[in-house]
């Protein structure tokens, strides 16, 4: 009896947070429309008026290129463009009273086809296209994609490839083509560390066709006498020297530690610059240990064998390669 007292308290605990859940969504979204003066209406939208006890000033319209829709017996059409249903009732209200006494208009935007999805792509769990009905940020978004995956590098970049629908007073989602990042389409790079952080410029309200995408972080390869050698996704917040080591499972036996070489890129050079470092020396603390640029590569040079290790392989028949454990000094 009491499992079954305990069950039915679980349930009734479940369901009141579920319901809870929805309520506060609702209310969120009912929130976020009141605070923006409701659903702004667009080119492709469809509006239907009905007038109580007029049927033949009753119409169904779509809102044209121009933003404008067709009403019956109006000379003119009328601008509907970044309106809220609202104000296109109070305009549309005040055109009828030239015909009717005191007109009963009901109004609403039956369908909303003047927002294009926001797409989300790149290193997320879901990458998918979402429908904005109301306002959104990037950090809710993300979420909704189920956040970013492991291998995410520490910045995701958001594309505005059309302008805003109806601009803000202060201009702030007017971006404008960055002669820097050498693309065609506005953009913008927002860091996942001070987006995590809660910081308001890092976390920028999208807009209706804008795209996300989360790049895969930059690798490194490390290779020779490491136990896994291969390829490294450098982590949000950088990859020091002895963490890409140790990710690759650590050193051999064989490994020659005192001269680990570090292959890096070289702007304007077909040679890459070498890099040369002591990983003794790094862990007594007697050196600063370097941080690993994308697509550097790592090699662990093998060392000569010992008299002492080669009569051991050949008493035993074990080899020197064993792993040797290493971590991030």
């Amino acid at each position: 009896m009491p499992d079954i007292l305990n069950s039915m308290f679980r349930n009734a605990v479940l369901t009141t947070f579920i319901f809870f859940l929805v309520f506060s969504f609702t209310s969120l979204q009912a929130q976020n429309d009141d605070a923006r003066g409701g659903y702004l209406i667009g080119p492709g939208d469809e509006i239907t008026g009905k007038v109580l006890g007029e049927p033949q000033f009753d119409f169904v319209a779509t809102v044209d290129e121009d933003g404008r829709i067709e009403v019956p017996f109006f000379d003119k059409p009328v601008d509907a463009r970044c309106k809220t249903e609202r104000e296109l009732r109070s305009e549309i209200s005040k055109l009828l009273a030239r015909y009717l006494k005191n007109p009963q208009l009901s109004l609403r935007v039956t369908k909303r086809n003047s927002r294009p999805p926001v797409s989300i792509y790149g290193e997320v769990r879901q990458q998918q296209q979402v429908e904005l009905t109301r306002r959104a940020y990037l950090l809710e978004l993300i979420s909704f994609a189920g956040g970013v995956t492991e291998k995410s590098g520490g910045v995701v970049q958001v594309f505005r490839p059309r302008p805003p629908l109806c601009s803000t007073p202060d201009g702030q989602n007017d971006w404008a083509v960055s002669k820097d990042a050498g693309l065609g389409v506005p953009s913008r790079m927002y860091s996942l560390a001070s987006l995590r952080q809660g910081r308001e410029e890092a976390n920028p309200e999208i807009l209706p066709g804008d795209i996300i995408v989360v790049p895969k972080a930059s690798p490194v390869y490390v290779t020779g006498e490491v136990v896994r050698p291969g390829e490294i996704s450098i982590p949000e917040g950088g990859l020091p020297l002895t963490q890409a080591i140790a990710m690759a499972s650590g050193i051999t036996r064989e490994a020659k530690t005192k001269n680990v070489k570090i292959y890096r890129r070289k702007t304007g050079s077909a040679e890459p610059e070498v890099i040369t470092v002591n990983l003794d020396e790094i862990k007594k603390g007697a050196v600063a240990e370097p941080m690993l640029m994308p697509f550097d590569i790592v090699e662990v040079d093998k060392a000569k064998k010992s008299i002492g290790d080669i009569l051991l392989e050949a008493v035993t028949g074990i080899p020197s390669r064993i792993p040797i454990p290493i971590r991030p000094f």
